[in-house]
C-alpha cells in the first residue's frame, strides 16, 4: 500500500482547467413591449441599477438591440430562459438572444 502511495505522489499531474465560453446576452427591440417592463426585466434578472436599466432600455429602443451583459454559456442560457418565461407570463413579446 505504501508503495502505491509513493508512486502517486511522484506523478506530475497537470490538469488543464478549461475557461468557460463567455457569451453576450442581447435584448431586442419590438413595438409592443413597454419601456417600463424592459427596465423591470433589467433590474430583476440582470441586477442593473435603475439608472443603468433606463440607459440600456433607451439603447435597445433607439438602436434596436443592446448587449446587456456577458456571461458564461450556462448562466446566459438560464437568464435568457428566465426572461422569456417571465415575458410570456406577462404577455409581453420581449426577446433576448445570445451571441458569441
Amino acid at each position: 500500500m505504501t508503495n502505491k502511495l509513493h508512486k502517486l505522489t511522484n506523478l506530475n499531474v497537470r490538469e488543464k482547467i478549461k475557461k468557460p465560453n463567455f457569451l453576450k446576452l442581447v435584448l431586442l427591440n419590438d413595438d409592443f413591449t413597454t419601456m417600463e417592463f424592459v427596465v423591470m426585466i433589467l433590474k430583476m434578472f440582470l441586477n442593473k441599477t435603475h439608472d443603468d436599466a433606463i440607459e440600456l432600455m433607451l439603447k435597445v429602443h433607439n438602436s434596436g438591440s443592446a448587449v446587456c451583459g456577458t456571461f458564461p454559456e450556462d448562466i446566459a442560457k438560464t437568464i435568457q430562459e428566465k426572461i422569456h418565461n417571465y415575458s410570456r407570463i406577462n404577455k409581453q413579446p420581449l426577446k433576448c438572444i445570445i451571441k458569441k
